[in-house]
């Protein structure tokens, strides 16, 4: 089979905890595969028991036989029926936000990024996460219930899949072929609340593959071990998504698009709900010991930097590599007039990573990733398709942030820097909407043609073009919060207090240990101080009490 060709094989050994781990995957990899495959390592094999006062398998209204995921959906909202509702106001449903302090109006029904670009005119492909279903276009009906996925979230069998709803080009066509059939009343009856399985067929594989885009979430975090996340391995606390993103009436805690950075409200009252995603919300904001004179100095960082800073020491951890950049300038190389992925990079856990493909150009990995770090308030601001800049202050920042240490709201953040040389329009000084798929002559994903894919994708959406385009060096910015190390492995004080320590570079405030000795020196003396007061007015304090009781 054409789409089976194989340059060169090789095996891929893998020494981890006395198993020999060997891959026989191909270099080079005709054909397209984007997406196919997020559902293989999705299957519960040892699925807890249900705490459920309802067995689904039972009811009536499940027996089927159901033909589609509508027919399941009708049946889950006569009896759930406020959660349709509910869910025409969640971003899942409709991808859009409007953040409250700046206003903007965000989702990936209107914003690029600097992995695939644009969700909006490419839906037919990228509604494969939208938790609804007949998505072909952004002419979507929104108001019809009917067309929720309820089973993209509920379902525990791992069996569900969802594949494009629109048709690609001829080398797209072999990505799905050969998925079994989904037995709906099976899916159906086996609904419960979400698992890390449900969350992570799209959060996992974000931007076009596995841990690609957030750096901090990836397949790893089914079934991590607990130096991988402690909170999720089954050795730590073995908590699920919806244990930290809790919420009511299908809205939940926790936003890329506005974070809560400095939780003023921290742990709750016995019987309240947590109503944030944060540390705070479970561990206080005093949470180290206060019997140790290091316990409390921890506590006072708490006001100033996050704990995540402290305790997420690296990214893309446990095997499976992120992408730090991506090069769109080099796409379009075929072999016999066909696309191809060049797989160079093997990442920890011995599978291969493609390092170019025809589609999208050429990318660079890490794993074991030093975060970047900022002070940063939760705000985050966005790039639109008719913002307008200058390439000559590049790289263009696809996102913002805003924080400073003046700021009282503001912490010291860890983050994931993405850099992407991208296409934008030369003639108006903005970022460009590109058709990527299609089965015609102007998707890029079959005619590898920027002209023709960057005009087509502009005049679809209606948006203003100049009919030039160019590269542009791009940066954007993910705030990390999985993958918490256990604290024995947090960082020690001498990897931010020293000259050439993690926050070194930033300034406008001291830091102990960075490099000013005066200062250090003063600081010393000023700790020596306080501790030589306290000693003493507790020594006072005790002679006192003694003559007191003579």
């Amino acid at each position: 089979m054409k789409t089976l060709m194989f340059v060169s094989v090789f095996i891929a050994l893998l020494l981890t905890g006395g198993k020999v781990i060997a891959e026989d995957e191909p270099k080079v990899e005709m054909g397209i595969s984007e997406y196919s495959h997020t559902d293989q390592d999705h299957i519960q094999k040892t699925p807890k028991e249900s705490k459920s006062t309802t067995d689904h398998s039972k009811l009536k209204e499940l027996q089927g036989p159901f033909s589609s995921g509508p027919e399941v959906t009708k049946a889950c909202l006569k009896c759930h029926n406020k959660a349709g509702h509910q869910f025409m106001k969640n971003k899942h449903w409709t991808w859009k936000h409007t953040h409250p302090k700046t206003g903007q109006k965000l989702g990936k029904g209107v914003l690029i990024n600097n992995f695939c670009t644009n969700a909006k005119g490419n839906e037919g492909m990228c509604a494969q996460c939208h938790a609804g279903y007949n998505m072909t276009d952004s002419n979507f009906d929104f108001s019809n219930q009917e067309n929720m996925d309820c089973l993209v979230c509920h379902e525990s069998t791992g069996t569900y899949y969802k594949t494009p709803t629109t048709k690609g080009n001829k080398s797209c066509s072999v990505m799905f072929e050969g998925k079994p059939p989904i037995e709906w009343a099976k899916v159906a009856q086996s609904v419960a609340m979400p698992s890390r399985n449900n969350c992570g067929k799209c959060h996992f594989y974000g931007g076009g593959g596995d841990n690609v885009k957030h750096g901090d979430l990836s397949s790893v975090l089914l079934n991590p071990p607990k130096d991988v996340d402690v909170h999720m391995s089954a050795d730590g606390e073995d908590f699920t998504c919806v244990t930290c993103h809790v919420g009511e009436g299908h809205e939940w805690a926790g936003s890329r698009y506005e974070m809560l950075v400095n939780d003023k409200v921290g742990t709750g009252k016995p019987g309240m709900p947590r109503e944030v995603a944060s540390c705070e919300s479970c561990h206080s904001a005093s949470p180290h010991s206060t019997n140790t004179i290091a316990g409390i100095k921890l506590n006072n960082h708490t006001k100033v930097v996050a704990c995540e800073t402290c305790h997420i020491p690296e990214i893309a951890r446990g095997g499976v590599a992120t992408q730090i950049d991506w090069d769109w300038r080099t796409m379009g190389k075929l072999k016999n007039g066909e696309g191809f992925k060049l797989k160079e990079y093997t990442q920890g856990d011995g599978h291969h990573r493609a390092t170019y493909k025809s589609i999208k150009g050429t990318f660079t990995y890490a794993e074991n990733l030093e975060p970047m770090y900022a002070w940063f308030d939760g705000t985050m601001r966005y790039i639109t398709i008719d913002t307008k800049f200058d390439p000559s202050k590049g790289p263009i920042d696809i996102n913002s942030f805003s924080g400073s240490h003046d700021d009282p709201n503001s912490r010291i953040y860890p983050f994931k820097r993405m850099h992407t040389t991208m296409p934008y329009d030369k003639g108006n000084n903005t970022l460009v909407y590109m058709n990527l798929w299609g089965n015609d002559g102007n998707a890029l994903w079959g005619t590898y043609d920027f002209s023709k894919a960057i005009e087509t994708g502009m005049k679809k959406n209606g948006i203003p073009y100049s009919g030039e385009w160019g590269f542009i060096k791009t940066y954007s910015y993910w705030p990390i919060n999985h993958m918490v190390a256990p604290k024995k492995d947090a960082l020690e004080c001498a990897e931010c207090h020293s000259k050439a320590g993690r926050l070194s570079h930033l300034k406008g405030f001291y830091m102990p240990g960075t490099g000013n000795k005066l200062l250090d020196i003063i600081a010393l003396l000023a700790i020596l101080g306080t501790l030589g007061g306290v000693l003493g007015h507790a020594t006072l304090r005790k002679i006192t009490s003694s003559r007191r009781k003579k």
